[in-house]
């Protein structure tokens, strides 16, 4: 876990990990600075990881958020959910496509470096009732 993803997360109401956690014990690290929702990646594996759920829905601050590793298996139309935000994290590629409606979010790796992609988490927040967000470039 990179101290400056620990840094960078402090005074956030609410973590969302979008998969890949690899290390179960950060789950309970992550879970110690605010309240953690996390959905399985594909390099999570055991006992631990099974317990994850694949995909997640949630209402936080009046946004409505979704939640899959891979944005290809998401299997709802995102419109007709009425989601705000898609959150997904498998290509490890930060991104956010904010041309219409949900937000797309990718927020990248905050572990380790994975190909030559930057270090990156995600802040997301409601700004009278539209999602925002900016990807944080952490140091490599």
């Amino acid at each position: 876990m990179r101290t400056e993803a620990l840094e960078a997360l402090k005074g956030v109401s609410h973590i969302l990990h979008a998969g890949d956690i690899d290390v179960p014990e950060h789950l309970e690290t992550l879970a110690r600075i605010a309240p953690l929702t996390a959905i399985r990646g594909n390099i999570d594996r055991g006992e631990w990881a099974d317990a994850l759920p694949e995909a997640a829905s949630l209402t936080l601050c009046g946004l409505r958020i979704h939640m899959v590793h891979d944005r290809k298996d998401l299997r709802a139309d995102p419109e007709a959910e009425g989601w705000d935000v898609v959150i997904s994290g498998h290509s490890h590629k930060p991104g956010i496509d904010a041309s219409g409606t949900p937000l797309w979010l990718n927020p990248g790796t905050a572990g380790p470096h994975r190909f030559r992609l930057p270090i990156s988490l995600a802040l997301l927040w409601n700004d009278a009732d539209h999602p925002r967000t900016v990807i944080r470039t952490l140091p490599a």
